[in-house]
């Protein structure tokens, strides 16, 4: 089969690769449609955190070139011994986290924060690839449901925006700023306005605030790069009572702590490459909470992506108009997203594709 085989920072090839073994408790999906995001990127950038090419997963024994590709929707060609709940030809999405069920995270329903949790497409070959061999216990079964396979490859980033809402606790009585209107954040940003919260989206790219309006935020607000980013909210919005952090900055999530109201959440969504200085005299005078966000619980948010997709309309074509050849994933993803000069939210892939295509939302 033809999978992307990443090997080291900036080498990822396309190649003929042994069909994978089903297994126990796994299932064998054919691969309809998978999207790449900026943890893909930042290990074809930098010296991987996630691929195993270093050393042997501890969790996953994997060891060596790995397939990427965590967000994806398939069809089941075979169903391996003790799987129930799915039969070949059903249509699934996945989450990818793999949790064991048996820690105490795990039995307090809290299955992202597992001793041994790990991810399909980053501790374990993914993906993007014709097939991939996949545990059933991060699936979710779509058959006979009314979704797309190209909108079922949306289900994952969509299940950790969720996460990040349920972290910050959003009611629809929310005042809710989106700093970064990228992946997640455009994600974040659906589920708010859907939520009935009044959602003001702030970034540097006047196209991605274009989006986020399609999407339903009520307000949005170009950031100007030199000027204070607290100032230019708060000349916009009355005090917010959540802010959703999405840009991975030291500025924006400073802006974040200071213009977010008293008694509010700043719900941390970037990963902070290094660490940051912040006034903790805001957060302990103005009582504000300052919120960690990981993944998602799979038995909660994933369920909760699947219906908010499945409700959406054609405003979800916003976010990836194009499905591209697997073939075109340095071209058309990988290379452009590591170049900041990638113009739709989410790039998606269908290995059986010979040239690109719209994004197909028929049910």
């Amino acid at each position: 089969m033809r999978a992307a085989v990443y090997h080291e920072p900036g080498d990822i090839r396309i190649e003929d690769k042994p069909e994978p073994d089903v297994g126990p408790g796994r299932l064998l999906v054919e691969v309809a449609t998978v999207g790449i995001c900026g943890t893909d990127v930042g290990e074809y950038i930098h010296e991987p955190m996630f691929f195993p090419i270093r050393a042997p997963h501890p969790a996953t024994g994997k060891f060596g070139p790995t397939i990427p590709g965590h967000e994806f929707s398939g069809h089941v060609l075979a169903v391996g011994p003790d799987v129930t709940g799915f039969a070949v030809g059903d249509l699934i999405t996945s989450g990818s986290g793999v949790s064991c069920g048996r820690c105490a995270p795990c039995r307090a329903e809290r299955t992202n924060m597992c001793t041994s949790y790990w991810t399909v497409g980053l501790h374990d070959d993914g993906a993007l690839a014709d097939r991939v061999a996949v545990p059933a216990s991060c699936c979710f079964n779509l058959a006979g449901r009314p979704i797309s396979a190209d909108a079922a490859a949306l289900v994952q980033p969509m299940s950790i925006a969720m996460h990040a809402t349920r972290r910050g606790r959003l009611t629809e009585d929310d005042v809710v700023v989106v700093v970064g209107t990228g992946g997640i954040g455009s994600f974040i940003t659906y589920a708010a306005s859907r939520r009935g919260a009044s959602v003001l989206a702030v970034d540097l790219d006047p196209d991605r605030l274009e989006v986020a309006q399609a999407l339903g935020a009520t307000r949005t607000l170009v950031a100007e790069r030199g000027e204070d980013l607290a100032t230019l909210i708060g000349r916009v919005t009355e005090p917010p009572t959540l802010v959703f952090e999405c840009t991975a900055t030291e500025p924006g999530l400073d802006s974040a702590v200071r213009v977010v109201g008293d008694n509010g959440r700043v719900v941390v969504v970037g990963h902070q490459p290094r660490p940051v200085t912040l006034d903790m005299k805001l957060v302990s005078f103005g009582e504000k909470e300052v919120i960690g966000t990981m993944a998602h619980v799979f038995a909660v948010d994933l369920p909760a992506a699947v219906e908010l997709l499945e409700s959406g309309g054609d405003e979800l074509a916003r976010v990836a108009p194009i499905v591209h050849p697997l073939e075109d994933l340095l071209g058309a993803g990988i290379v452009p997203m590591a170049e900041r000069r990638q113009r739709q939210i989410k790039t998606l892939f269908a290995p059986g594709l010979d040239i690109a295509r719209p994004l197909d939302l028929a049910r």
